[in-house]
């Protein structure tokens, strides 16, 4: 019963549209109606700016840093990455936005940064040297996700090694159109100032 509660509870979490407040309470604007459509930091920072973006990225890891964080308080003993995957669920799906969400990118660094905050920081590392040299911010994001199953493996942690690779191959999936824009060379390229 308090898994179930704690994964609702995730879920809900998750479904926060962080992309959507920010642009219609910050900028009368509804960032789904523009760009790409979507409603994650990608396209916040493209329609919206740094600053809308950071914004909306830090608002999209707190979302599953919190959630993992939520059987802390309680003191609750249920496995606390599973409760996490169901930020990534509300992120993707939001109840909150008509089910249509993010890439899943940011929420899921926030699970592993609310579980193992070293393996956060060896992914926002690979990010953002990744996204120096390819100027792809899709591209970054799978190749952070390999890299962290690498590097989770050496936590010896096997929950932590698994949850790490469903998230990645769950990346993989929301990117596909993106894989074939980066084979095709059409896929957008962020300009560095």
């Amino acid at each position: 019963m308090e898994f179930i509660l704690f994964a609702i509870i995730a879920y809900l979490l998750g479904s926060i549209p962080s992309g959507v407040i920010v642009g219609k309470v910050g900028y009368n604007m509804d960032i789904r109606e523009h760009g790409s459509g979507n409603l994650g930091a990608t396209n916040t920072f493209r329609i919206l700016g740094v600053k809308a973006g950071i914004v909306v990225t830090l608002a999209d890891i707190l979302k599953g840093t919190a959630a993992t964080a939520l059987p802390l308080f309680f003191d609750a003993e249920v496995y606390r990455l599973a409760i996490g995957l169901f930020a990534v669920v509300g992120h993707t799906y939001p109840l909150f936005a008509k089910f249509k969400g993010g890439k899943a990118v940011a929420t899921s660094g926030g699970i592993i940064l609310g579980i193992n905050p070293i393996l956060f920081a060896v992914m926002v590392l690979s990010f953002i040297t990744t996204l120096y040299i390819s100027k792809y911010v899709s591209l970054s994001s799978m190749v952070t996700g390999i890299i962290a199953i690498i590097v989770s493996a050496l936590f010896r942690d096997l929950g932590l090694i698994i949850v790490t690779a469903a998230l990645t191959i769950f990346v993989f999936y929301r990117h596909r159109e993106n894989i074939k824009r980066i084979k095709n060379k059409t896929e957008p390229k962020i300009t560095w100032m």
